[in-house]
């Protein structure tokens, strides 16, 4: 029986080289398929909703696969988990309608991305946080989320080599605020909340570091305005580290 099998998939993406299956590299789809070949006894493709990049993390990453098996999806979701590296973790695994595509059929995506912001580094959570030490005025960094808020072209924030050929995204909901009571970090996380129909090569990041920029005072909302409307990578900040990034969710109709 050829069944096609939907997966949540939650990772810590620090000590690999992103989702994407690569040769000489470990990657997370690479060891999803590698535990799930030999479960099954049979070679297996996993399609996931978009690409990770190295270092950046998941809670609700999506994929699907078919496989020719009557294996229970508990089953198979216990034994995959016993088996792969534990910075990998099905959360969710359920049998889809045979046309179930993770990515073409997505509808929108949610990321958060963290701020350590204060002076001092942590000993806890390192690898989950960009730190950034001068403080940073939230109320103006909201502006420009605002801006950000609607149809536009992200051209500005779109690295080279995507393989997208329109540039224009809507942006359901953007969002800086401060984490109260986060433990261990105290009142001193950010959290940079966005979700969009889809998002460009190292969009979120992009748009991360230059609305820490914003923040530290280096450019105004109003040339954040200009930025977005110029359609040029160069103007806009640095792309922001990795680390700090984690795919929340997915959403389908």
């Amino acid at each position: 029986m050829n069944r096609n099998y939907k997966l949540v998939v939650e990772y810590d993406g620090t000590l690999f080289s992103g989702w994407q299956r690569q040769k000489e590299e470990k990657t997370i789809q690479g060891e999803l398929e590698s535990v799930l070949g030999h479960m099954l006894n049979q070679k297996i493709h996993i399609r996931a909703s978009g690409r990770t990049d190295a270092g950046v993390h998941a809670l609700g990453q999506v994929a699907n696969f078919h496989a020719h098996t009557q294996m229970d999806p508990l089953v198979l979701k216990k034994g995959v988990n016993s088996l792969i590296n534990p910075a990998i973790v099905i959360r969710e695994c359920s049998i889809a309608p045979d046309d179930f595509h993770a990515q073409y059929q997505a509808r929108s995506k949610e990321y958060n991305y963290y701020i350590l912001n204060r002076p001092d580094p942590c000993a806890i959570g390192a690898a989950f946080v960009w730190q950034v030490k001068k403080p940073l005025d939230l109320v103006r960094m909201n502006q420009c989320c605002e801006m950000i808020t609607g149809v536009h072209d992200f051209k500005s924030f779109e690295n080279t080599g995507s393989p997208k050929t329109s540039s224009v995204r809507e942006v359901f909901l953007a969002r800086v605020n401060r984490l109260e009571n986060g433990e261990p970090f105290k009142n001193d996380v950010i959290l940079f909340k966005i979700s969009a129909s889809g998002f460009l090569k190292n969009m979120v990041r992009n748009l991360m570091g230059t609305l820490v920029d914003v923040g530290l005072g280096k450019i105004t909302p109003s040339q954040f305005q200009t930025i977005l409307g110029a359609g040029n990578r160069a103007l806009a900040g640095n792309t922001a580290p990795a680390r700090g990034l984690f795919l929340k969710q997915v959403n389908y109709s």
